[in-house]
C-alpha cells in the first residue's frame, strides 16, 4: 500500500513538472535578400558594414507570401526578421562618404531619447488592470510586494523571447517571496491578446497577463520603445527602470529584485 501512494505521488509530480515545463524559446527566421539564411551570414554582413536595414517581425500579408515561398518553415510572423544589403555600388559610395565625415564628439552629456516618464524614487503611479482571465489587480493594493511591471505587445518578438527566460530567471526563484509579476500589453484588445497569451501557455509560459487597450497606464509609465520593465519596492517606488531585452538584461533585474527583498 505504501508502494502504491508513493508511485501515486510521483506520478502526480511527474504531471505537474511537465505541465510547467517551458518550450523551446522560439528562433527568428532570417530573410535575406528573399531567401531564408543564417545568423552566421548576417553576422558576416553586419561585420563588413553591408546592411542597409533590419526588421523584425513582417505584416501577416508579407508572411503569408514567404509561406507561399518556403512553406510551414517560415514560422511566426513576429519572428521573421528581414535584412535589407546594400549593392556594390551603395556600398561604394557609403564607404567614401564615411572617409571624409566628421564625426561628432560625444560626451557624457549628450542627450539620450527619452524612455521613461516614471524614473527611478519616483512613485508608482497606482493603476486597476485588467487580466485576459477578466479578473481585476489595483497596483496599490500589492503595497507590502515588490511588483515587476512589464510592459509588451503581441506583435513586439524581442518581448516574446523575453518571456521564456522569465519563468527560470524571475518567477521561480521568488515564488516564495512577496513578489508579484504584471505583464501587461499595451494598444491591443483582450481577444488578440488572449488568443497569444493561449500560445504562450501551451508553452507552460502562464503570468498575470492584463491588457492596456487604451495606453491608458502605458502613458503614466513609459514611452518609445519596449519590453519595458519597472521594479517597485514594497512602499510603491520605482527602483529600477530597463528597456529592452538585451543579454544580461534579465539577469539585472533579479539582482535587483532579491537586493530589494533582502531589505
Amino acid at each position: 500500500m505504501k508502494n502504491l501512494f508513493l508511485l501515486a505521488v510521483l506520478i502526480v509530480a511527474q504531471s505537474f513538472y511537465a505541465q510547467v515545463k517551458i518550450g523551446n524559446k522560439p528562433q527568428y527566421t532570417i530573410i535575406i535578400n528573399n531567401e531564408i539564411s543564417t545568423r552566421e551570414k548576417l553576422e558576416e554582413y553586419g561585420a563588413t558594414g553591408y546592411i542597409k536595414s533590419m526588421n523584425k517581425g513582417v505584416s501577416q500579408k508579407e508572411r503569408d507570401e514567404l509561406a507561399n515561398k518556403f512553406g510551414d518553415k517560415i514560422g511566426e510572423k513576429e519572428f521573421i526578421m528581414t535584412i535589407g544589403i546594400y549593392t556594390e555600388e551603395e556600398k561604394k559610395e557609403i564607404d567614401k562618404k564615411n572617409s571624409t565625415q566628421v564625426l561628432p564628439i560625444v560626451s557624457e552629456n549628450t542627450v539620450k531619447p527619452e524612455q521613461y516618464i516614471l524614473k527611478v524614487n519616483d512613485v508608482a503611479k497606482d493603476f486597476t488592470l485588467k487580466l485576459v482571465d477578466g479578473k481585476e489587480v489595483k497596483l496599490s493594493d500589492l503595497k507590502g510586494k515588490v511588483v515587476l511591471i512589464n510592459f509588451w505587445a503581441t506583435w513586439c518578438a524581442p518581448c516574446l523571447m523575453e518571456f521564456y527566460d522569465i519563468p527560470s530567471k524571475i518567477i521561480e526563484p521568488n515564488k516564495e517571496n512577496d513578489f508579484v509579476f504584471l505583464a501587461i500589453s499595451i494598444g491591443e484588445s483582450q481577444e488578440k491578446v488572449l488568443t497569444k497569451v493561449e500560445k504562450l501557455r501551451k508553452d507552460g509560459i502562464d503570468f498575470n497577463f492584463g491588457i492596456d487597450p487604451n495606453e491608458k497606464i502605458w502613458n503614466e509609465y513609459g514611452m518609445n520603445s519596449i519590453p519595458k520593465n519597472f521594479l517597485i519596492d514594497k512602499d510603491g517606488v520605482v527602483k529600477f527602470v530597463a528597456t529592452g531585452n538585451a543579454p544580461g538584461n534579465l539577469d539585472n533585474i533579479a539582482a535587483e529584485i532579491k537586493k530589494i527583498l533582502s531589505k
